[in-house]
């Protein structure tokens, strides 16, 4: 086990990564540096490059080909519908819907497995979908609800894959090859956007997409799975809370966005709703 500050560094590198992911994205979308097909093949080739060279030096044994190939549509399914959704929403919002997608399927899952929901837990989740709909109820405020429902489909792909991937053996060399499988899927979608004509890629933008897929999402994968050797399975649930927040300052800061009473009230609402619940879970 990694001494605590190794823990603490690794775990503060991997949170940033995650939230740069989405001021990436949106940087290159709304700036108009790429459209999202395009921008999505970039990033999974990125990650493919980054994480299968990762992989290479471990040495670890891949995963079956059937089970990265259903891995890699899922993965396919967040990154497409991650891009689509940021073509329309803010970086801060898109973070939040996405995160509370990702933990909610994941929470939800275990529900359908059978497991009996603990008071605790039913409160978080009660709190975390009330702030979803104050994030979307209708008035001055709300982000787009077709943006708003696209990432959370990408969320709850996410979610899933991640269930997918959980059991089987090395997380590296399992997202390595899922995402070299993605890569087929991905360019299939840009040669269609080419076709119709709404492909368009700057030298800005291949370097955001690319950062994105190689940097945010391969080595910051790669760095999440070194600092869960010194956390527990509470503390990395718990920890991943840092994301959003850290995803809508970046926006501020970076992007000039602005962070609505709307999103602080719903962030405050879903976040510590998902935090009770994970807390209640593993109780």
């Amino acid at each position: 086990m990694p001494a605590p500050w190794t823990t603490a560094g690794l775990t503060t590198v991997a949170m940033i990564a995650f939230a740069a992911n989405s001021l990436l994205c949106r940087a290159a979308l709304d700036g108009g540096h790429a459209d999202a097909a395009t921008f999505t093949a970039l990033r999974l080739l990125g990650g493919a490059v980054a994480l299968g060279v990762l992989a290479r030096i471990r040495r670890a044994p891949a995963p079956p080909s059937r089970f990265a190939w259903g891995s890699a549509v899922t993965l396919f399914a967040y990154a497409a519908g991650f891009s689509l959704a940021y073509r329309r929403i803010p970086a801060g919002t898109g973070a939040l819907l996405l995160f509370a997608a990702v933990q909610l399927t994941m929470i939800g899952a275990g529900l359908v497995r059978g497991e009996r929901p603990r008071p605790l837990e039913g409160v978080g989740l009660a709190l975390s979908l009330a702030g979803l709909i104050v994030l979307t109820r209708p008035g001055l405020a709300r982000p787009d609800l077709p943006g708003a429902g696209i990432m959370l489909v990408a969320g709850a792909a996410w979610g899933y894959y991640s269930l997918r991937g959980r059991a089987h053996g090395d997380a590296v060399a399992v997202n390595a090859a899922s995402f070299a499988r993605a890569l087929p899927l991905s360019l299939a979608a840009g040669a269609a956007a080419a076709l119709l004509g709404i492909a368009h890629l700057s030298p800005t933008g291949v370097g955001l997409a690319l950062a994105s897929g190689g940097i945010a999402s391969g080595l910051g994968y790669a760095v999440w799975y070194a600092a869960l050797r010194g956390l527990t399975a509470t503390q990395a649930a718990i920890v991943q809370l840092s994301a959003p927040p850290l995803a809508a300052a970046g926006a501020v800061v970076f992007l000039d966005e602005s962070f609505s009473p709307r999103l602080l009230m719903a962030s405050v609402l879903i976040l510590g709703g998902i935090a009770l619940a994970i807390a209640g879970h593993r109780h």
